[in-house]
């Protein structure tokens, strides 16, 4: 990588670790906090539970009345949002350079005092609004529930993964505030955060109000980290079939994998590049350039523990079946396995990466959660310095081997939608 971005990094006495990126040439400041928690840490019974967190840390704290976050952030022009995994949670906001020390404020301040404002009020509001936007989302949406279909069928019953970050209604419901009480103790403490701050400001000023804010929280975490022992490889091709009321047919087919931090993601990543990553990719031009299928498409869910899993899928054309779509995808899937790519497939793969990066990088808010995910999942920031350099250095034959390891046919599982007549 030609340019590194200076990083700073802190580890308050609470164990909360800090980064920052000083970038004098934007307008403003990205906070991004990552919680070491998902649904992947949730016991059977309580499903759901990291989600709605992700919405109860909205309603208030000891000092900020229930709406106030977004009314007062927005007030300086800046904005907020939040996202719930498998495996993280992860809370981000950009304000003006001017606001980062309210933003500190406000993240410290439910951090540590957001149990006085979740009562039973507060709990049954925020339940019908996470079981409202599963309705929505999941529910009463085409292939909603495909990735729920999906990971239980890949994942043994009662594995970290076998369930989706969104919960079952059946779980939220039961829902206590006693078991929410416990929840926010096992997993919301500043020794299980890693906060980025990245743009307008210096880095000793960002770790002077990091300090102020955060170093009289104590830390609390009781839960250990979950532990996620690793599947072997699929075999004898476990299927699912899902009749439904879908525009069309579509195959999804999927493959455990290495967890994200491990070596062989990069170039699997690469290898999807070649498979489905552009107009000019192996099946796009196999399977849909030739009206076999109308879209196709491949990625790393991206889960740390135990295993990843990689998905692929194609939309059937009209008329054409799945079993037809299927057997054509996998027929350029396995010759790219036994082969792996040429020099200029490479090449043009390493180049787009690259673009990618450095243009998510160019939003500071994307590059605080890359600073946070560089840490939390490399136990290093400058991960992301290094990272264009780790994809310069991979070769043809990277690919081509990690590609027979972990993405042969015969190793994956399948799930179709078939139109309802």
């Amino acid at each position: 990588m030609n340019h590194a971005y200076p990083l700073v990094t802190a580890t308050l006495d609470n164990g909360l670790k800090v980064v920052v990126n000083s970038d004098p040439w934007v307008p403003g400041v990205a906070v991004n906090l990552w919680y070491g928690v998902g649904s992947a840490d949730e016991r059977p019974g309580t499903t759901g539970f990291a989600h709605l967190f992700e919405h109860l840390m909205f309603s208030g704290s000891e000092q900020v009345a229930s709406g106030e976050y977004d009314t007062l952030l927005q007030g300086i022009g800046g904005n907020s949002n939040a996202t719930t995994s498998f495996d993280r949670t992860s809370y981000f906001e950009t304000v003006p350079s001017g606001g980062l020390a309210l933003a500190l404020w406000l993240e410290a301040e439910r951090l540590d005092s957001l149990l006085t404002r979740v009562d039973r009020v507060n709990l049954d509001t925020q339940r019908e609004v996470v079981k409202e936007e599963k309705r929505q989302r999941y529910d009463n949406v085409p292939y909603g529930d495909a990735f729920d279909q999906l990971m239980s069928l890949v994942f043994p019953a009662g594995h970290p993964y076998a369930h989706l970050p969104i919960g079952s209604m059946e779980d939220l419901d039961r829902a206590s505030l006693e078991d929410v009480h416990t929840f926010f103790h096992q997993y919301y403490a500043p020794d299980n955060v890693v906060l980025g701050i990245c743009g307008a400001t210096s880095a000793s000023a960002a770790l002077d109000l990091v300090e102020t804010y955060f170093s009289p929280i104590q830390s609390r975490t009781t839960a250990s980290p979950v532990a996620v022992a690793p599947l072997p490889p699929m075999r004898e091709i476990p299927r699912r079939d899902v009749v439904a009321m879908v525009p069309q047919d579509v195959v999804y087919a999927a493959w455990l994998v290495p967890p994200i931090a491990d070596p062989v993601t990069d170039p699997l990543n690469l290898a999807l590049a070649v498979l489905t990553g552009s107009m000019t990719s192996r099946l796009h031009d196999k399977i849909v350039r030739t009206s076999v299928a109308d879209s196709v498409d491949a990625f790393d869910l991206g889960l740390e523990h135990g295993n990843s899993l990689i998905v692929a899928t194609a939309a059937c054309a009209d008329g054409v079946s799945p079993e037809a779509v299927e057997d054509a995808m996998m027929t350029v899937w396995d010759e790219f396995c036994s082969e792996g790519p040429t020099e200029q497939e490479l090449t043009r793969v390493q180049r787009a990466e690259n673009r990618q990066y450095l243009l998510d990088c160019a939003s500071v808010r994307s590059r605080a959660d890359h600073m946070c995910a560089a840490w939390a999942l490399f136990d290093d920031p400058e991960e992301l310095n290094r990272h264009l350099d780790v994809i310069g250095r991979i070769t043809t034959d990277d690919i081509a081997q990690t590609s027979a390891d972990w993405l042969a046919a015969e190793n994956r599982a399948v799930l179709t939608y078939r139109r309802s007549a």
